[in-house]
């Protein structure tokens, strides 16, 4: 298990320019000025959250799961942690968290991985890849599913056996849990509010997250 480092924020609700609850299953698309933080907050406890991030003025660059591991040295993703894009380029840091470590490889359920590794029943469950690719179509924004790459996942945890396969855990975050990232430039945030059913990383209860965004 990972060592969580906690940092609260000092920002407060009542300032933020903008709000949002977004129900389990559903999706967020915004972009973010230079400076600007988003607040993402897991209102029940225990749900996963993904997440990606372009160069709003330059979509082709996006989040790089590769350069982000590489350049702070760890799977995880903690306060202080930089999220790079595939140029090395500088998308978000994280500046609080009251979770302490998030996944930063595992990346989103889809319908093929379901099916691989929950059964062919599994199919027809909504899953992450379906949201990330409605909000590209509904905001018209010039995104396909050619610029789909593998996601953050906050407030969740895929730790690897002794002897290297993969675990689903328990999700790792307490009801009113957040994490808040800051705009590197403008940026272009993608949300998905998991809907998984099939494993604990949203304790198969899937539930709402509110987001925040203050001015820099």
């Amino acid at each position: 298990m990972p060592v969580l480092t906690k940092v609260e924020s000092p920002r407060k609700a009542k300032d933020a320019i903008y709000s949002e609850t977004i129900l389990a299953g559903k999706g967020f698309m915004h972009k973010l000025l230079p400076g600007q933080v988003i607040r993402i907050v897991d209102l029940e406890g225990n749900q996963s959250v993904d997440a990606l991030f372009y160069d709003a003025e330059n979509p082709d660059d996006h989040y790089s799961t590769v350069l982000t591991i590489a350049e702070q040295e760890n799977m995880y993703l903690k306060t202080g942690s930089t999220l790079l894009a595939e140029s090395g380029k500088e998308l978000v840091t994280i500046v609080a968290d009251t979770v302490g470590c998030h996944d930063a490889w595992f990346s989103f359920c889809s319908a093929q991985s379901n099916t691989v590794r929950y059964g062919h029943d599994k199919m027809d469950m909504h899953n992450c890849r379906d949201t990330f690719l409605l909000l590209m179509e509904e905001n018209q924004a010039g995104y396909t599913k050619r610029d789909l790459p593998p996601s953050v996942n906050f407030f969740c945890i895929v730790p690897f056996t002794q002897d290297g396969a993969i675990e689903f855990v328990d999700g790792i975050s307490a009801p009113g849990s957040y994490v808040e990232l800051k705009a590197k430039g403008s940026i272009m945030v993608l949300l998905s509010n998991c809907s998984q059913l099939n494993n604990p990383c949203n304790d198969y209860n899937p539930t709402p997250i509110k987001v925040y965004i203050w001015e820099s």
